[in-house]
């Protein structure tokens, strides 16, 4: 017994101070690209999801972006080490001139129910299972997801909405309707990942829907191949407006 309490008192702290503080993410994090927006050498035989958009100027979908080595041989990029991805509307993955804007919060009326108490049931929709890992990570010592009062439910009849990971399978179209009609209102949905918002790796293919919205309403976008876990706890916060300005 006292060989685990000295073990424990060890240890020390382990919970982030997140949202205060400064993160300090390991050198192969991958987070929110930097583009060289002037660059016309475009090679798409490595962009795999269209990511990569050149009409007027050159811009990047992150919805669509898998976070890989590979789609530097398609255009500029380098990834910086700012986890601040999630947005309110699918057109703000739009990325162009460096310039994201970020997730804002819920109405007011909204905000006041869920801003003391979020309750998500979490839907996985067909995924590789690694969004999930990342949001099982949340609830653990590190991250500790409950002391903003957001916690995972296990039946839809109990949350106050649904977070989603996966490009939503033909088998899972069905299951995840049903689940969102039980949700009582006013809810709100978030994709979670590439696959969640646009399909991923397997954008186009015939056996998905290419992302949540084609099938119910999405309120937050959280890109990534998987999404870091302060990624997907930054959005959340803006969501319910419980970030410092």
């Amino acid at each position: 017994m006292w060989r685990i309490i000295k073990a424990r008192i060890k240890q020390g702290y382990r919970t982030l101070k997140y949202p205060q503080g400064e993160v300090v993410f390991p050198e192969r994090f991958r987070g929110k690209p930097a583009i060289n927006f002037d660059s016309k050498n475009i090679d798409k035989k490595f962009d795999t999801t269209d990511a990569v958009i050149l009409k007027d100027a050159l811009s990047v979908d992150l919805g669509k972006l898998l976070f890989n080595e590979d789609i530097k041989k398609a255009c500029p990029l380098v990834y910086s080490q700012d986890h601040r991805m999630a947005v309110s509307k699918k057109e703000d993955l739009i990325f162009k001139n460096n310039e994201l804007k970020l997730a804002s919060a819920l109405v007011e009326k909204t905000k006041r129910i869920f801003g003391r108490s979020l309750k998500l049931r979490e839907v996985c929709a067909g995924s590789c299972n690694g969004c999930d890992s990342e949001i099982q990570a949340l609830n653990n010592v590190v991250f500790d997801l409950s002391r903003f009062g957001i916690e995972f439910v296990a039946s839809p009849r109990h949350a106050d909405g649904l977070m989603v990971t996966g490009p939503v399978t033909r088998n899972m179209e069905l299951a995840l309707k049903k689940t969102y009609e039980a949700v009582a209102d006013p809810k709100i949905v978030i994709a979670v990942g590439a696959c969640a918002i646009s399909g991923g790796p397997f954008y186009g293919s015939k056996e998905v829907r290419n992302g949540v919205d084609h099938l119910i309403p999405v309120d937050l976008y959280v890109p990534g191949c998987p999404p870091h876990p302060l990624t997907i706890l930054d959005g959340l916060l803006r969501l319910l407006d419980k970030l410092e300005k």
